[in-house]
């Protein structure tokens, strides 16, 4: 997304000269580029090597899940915190502790001695992204004039399908080769020498900006928040090991009392100072409130799709992970492909809705062509059949990505644009990591205990086309549910500068940055 506004007032660059730009800025923008491109490939790298790490490390069904869902819930539960931190104590100071923490949590990742210290060491990892990601727009805001962002933007388009493309390429290689004998732990020790460079160099080129009148926290919304997360996907991940005991359940159930909790909570917040994590008056605009459920639903069908689709391959059908990660490059090809026409050419001719829903079609059709396909080849099926699914279902998922926070936000009033722009993407990754939660429901419910080697492979691919099967339901909810956005494109809400959005840097968090494959 290009920004044609005017900087901010509320920015306080506080090492440029006024009317100035810093000469600095693009040694800055590599640093944070680089920092936000080391994110999103470890959103998708460690997929890749789940099954190696459950073989070498021991790790259950319930802890493999957590892996993955305990990143993405820090990284939910702290995003809209971790702007408003940046926007409190300084973007650079933030951007700093966040890259260094994330450095850290690499290294106890890839040195983990059990599979209990990886899952601490990547919730730990995916709260410290939080304090970061929220910093990189933010500080572009606040670096570059309002002519060089569209420039700006556009390179870090480029990045984000840099990331999803390589992503899982680059886990492949670094699992296959097992280099030292170290398995699949060089997939996070090589955030170390990157972050090390960012935490360095970063201290040099980045200016130090803060908004002086910023929103301040909500640590109580987000304790609430946590918890009722916590207490929907625990009995969900662990519901299967230990036969769905009743405890889970009154849990599950009770994650709905915190929900009540936390929305009279923030009504009380936002009439005390105004500041509550979760602004409850925009769930008035129809549009909105459709957007927040659409991106939710949508989180949930990547995050129990992409788990999945990776056990499916390695466990069930016993490919490399190479062979599994060069079987998804079409996939990602069609994201980006359909992501840029989508924006450029489809919305303004059609509509943001007509497309948007499009694409939900589009992506479920994939889903059944690759639910008949896996059913009709079974354990023979090679990766050029399994080309055309990936390759429709990637092209439903750019038509998705691209449009749908500019539709979502298109009827938002401009005083909130950068309030909704945060809660859109937190909703997103905390339906990821629901969907993570589920896969226990959908897929390892259908996978009974002591198989034998024989039986696994056929056992994996019965399992994997019921997965399926949730995954289109999913996309066809997300169409129904999509009928609530608006049917043209109403006058875009300027959401990219010049708003709340430089303040709130939740909205920077991943306001104007395309969601990543995960």
């Amino acid at each position: 997304m290009t920004s044609t506004a005017t900087p901010d007032p509320m920015e306080s660059p506080a090492s440029s000269t006024p009317g100035a730009p810093d000469r600095r800025r693009w040694f800055a923008l590599a640093i944070i580029m680089t920092a936000a491109f080391m994110d999103l490939v470890d959103v998708t790298i460690v997929n890749i090597a789940i099954p190696s790490i459950q073989a070498e490390a021991g790790a259950t069904v319930s802890q493999i899940q957590w892996i993955t869902a305990g990143y993405a819930l820090a990284f939910a539960a702290g995003l809209i915190t971790g702007g408003r931190l940046g926007d409190i104590h300084g973007r650079k100071r933030l951007f700093l502790i966040g890259i260094g923490g994330f450095t850290l949590a690499s290294a106890l990742c890839g040195f983990a001695a059990n599979p209990e210290m990886l899952v601490a060491a990547r919730i730990l990892q995916g709260g410290m992204a939080a304090m970061m990601v929220p910093q990189v727009l933010s500080i572009v805001h606040a670096t570059f004039p309002a002519e060089e962002r569209g420039k700006v933007f556009g390179l870090f388009g480029a990045i984000v399908g840099l990331g999803a493309v390589s992503g899982p390429l680059l886990g492949a290689l670094l699992t296959e080769w097992n280099l030292f004998g170290l398995e699949w732990r060089p997939i996070f020790l090589i955030n170390l020498p990157v972050g090390i460079a960012g935490l360095i160099l970063g201290s040099r080129f980045i200016t130090e900006s803060r908004a002086p009148r910023a929103l301040k926290l909500d640590l109580v919304g987000v304790a609430l928040v946590t918890l009722g997360l916590l207490m929907l996907l625990y009995p969900l991940t662990r519901g299967r090991e230990l036969g769905w005991p009743l405890w889970g359940y009154v849990s599950m159930a009770g994650a709905l009392v915190v929900g009540a909790a936390l929305v009279a909570y923030e009504k009380r917040k936002t009439a005390r100072d105004g500041s509550p994590l979760v602004e409850l008056s925009l769930f008035k605009v129809k549009s909105f409130a459709a957007g927040i459920a659409v991106q939710t639903v949508f989180g949930i069908g990547l995050g129990i799709f992409f788990l999945v689709w990776t056990l499916y391959m390695q466990t069930g059908l016993g490919w490399r992970p190479l062979k599994a990660g060069l079987t998804g490059v079409p996939f990602s090809i069609a994201v980006s492909l359909a992501a840029g026409l989508s924006v450029q050419k489809l919305v303004p001719r059609v509509g943001g809705r007509r497309v948007l829903q499009t694409g939900a079609l589009t992506m479920a059709t994939g889903v059944l062509l690759y639910l008949w396909e896996a059913d009709r080849y079974g354990m023979s099926i090679a990766p050029w059949q399994m080309s055309l699914p990936l390759i429709v279902m990637g092209l439903g998922m750019g038509l998705i990505f691209a449009p749908l926070t500019d539709m979502v936000l298109s009827r938002v009033p401009r005083e909130h644009s950068g309030s909704a722009s945060g809660l859109i993407n937190t909703m997103q990754q905390m339906g990821n990591a629901l969907g993570l939660g589920l896969v226990s429901v959908v897929f390892f419910n259908q996978i009974p205990d002591g198989l034998r080697p024989d039986e696994v492979g056929p056992v994996f691919v019965a399992a994997f086309q019921h997965a399926l099967g949730w995954v289109a339901a999913v996309m066809l909810v997300i169409f129904l549910l999509m009928f609530a956005l608006p049917g043209r494109e109403a006058p875009r809400t300027k959401h990219d500068g010049g708003t709340r959005a430089s303040r709130e840097t939740a909205a920077p968090a991943r306001e104007t940055e395309p969601a990543p494959v995960p």
